[in-house]
């Protein structure tokens, strides 16, 4: 083979190694960039159902305290009346029937203190006004009182002060919670601890109702609803449940 030859192969295998190196450099820089453009566009996706989710809770929360104040104004105004107009119909009914009336009069006065009682939990300015065991404590005192079961709340360690929507969130958490345990679970007791760290606020819940199989994918909106507002204030949720051995809810937020 000559030198002519051996040179003109030499460079066709250069030519073939520049080209393969070229087309290694493009094809790197491409994937490169297709993987940030596909990054960016998750992020984009990730910020946008961010604010969606935002959006409809503020929307839940206008929502909630617009009833608030309607059960608050009006209907607490009219059972107000309600128990005006017994106590004035108590001055002219028979003796026998003074009974009765005193006993109506006790089911208004029952039903003003639920509706006064139910604004305080529906209204978030009175959530953070209360602040978030105090608020707990009055829900928890509720199902006490109505006889829906026994509820039980502990809490552990300095109250540590949380930024006021991640508070509300926390709050509606526990709130769909119960009101799973209350529809569902066909529970005779509810015990709720919260557990103030130096790093954060851990919160067990636990009932012991007839629970599901939290092992198998679950479309149930209530505990959708939960872990969607869990994400939004980047606190970790777990649920668990077994048939017949009730459900427990860890929740674990990061100051």
């Amino acid at each position: 083979m000559s030198e002519k030859e051996v040179l003109l192969i030499g460079y066709f295998i250069a030519v073939i190694f520049l080209l393969v190196v070229f087309v290694l450099v493009f094809f790197f820089i491409f994937q490169k960039r297709k993987n940030k453009f596909l990054i960016e566009r998750l992020e984009v996706k990730l910020k946008f159902d961010k604010e969606i989710e935002k959006s409809k809770l503020e929307i839940q929360e206008q929502t909630l305290k617009n009833i608030a104040w309607e059960l608050h104004d009006n209907v607490g105004q009219l059972l107000s009346v309600v128990n005006i107009q017994l106590n004035m119909l108590s001055l002219d009914v028979p003796f026998k029937n003074q009974e009765q009336i005193k006993e109506t009069k006790g089911v208004v006065n029952d039903a003003v203190q639920e509706i006064r009682t139910l604004s305080k939990i529906l209204n978030n300015d009175v959530i953070l006004k209360n602040g978030l065991v105090t608020s707990l404590k009055l829900e928890l005192d509720r199902f006490n009182k109505l006889k829906f079961l026994e509820a039980e709340f502990v809490v552990a360690g300095d109250a540590h002060p949380i930024k006021d929507s991640d508070e509300i969130i926390i709050f509606r958490i526990l709130q769909e919670f119960f009101s799973n345990v209350i529809k569902h679970a066909r529970a005779k007791k509810l015990a709720v601890h919260l557990d103030y760290k130096n790093d954060a606020l851990e919160i067990y819940a636990n009932d012991d109702g007839v629970g599901f199989d939290s092992s198998q994918h679950s479309d149930n909106s209530g505990l959708v609803t939960i872990k969607s507002r869990a994400a939004l204030i980047k606190a970790d949720i777990e649920i668990n449940s077994e048939i017949n051995q009730g459900t427990s809810l860890h929740l674990k937020y990061t100051y």
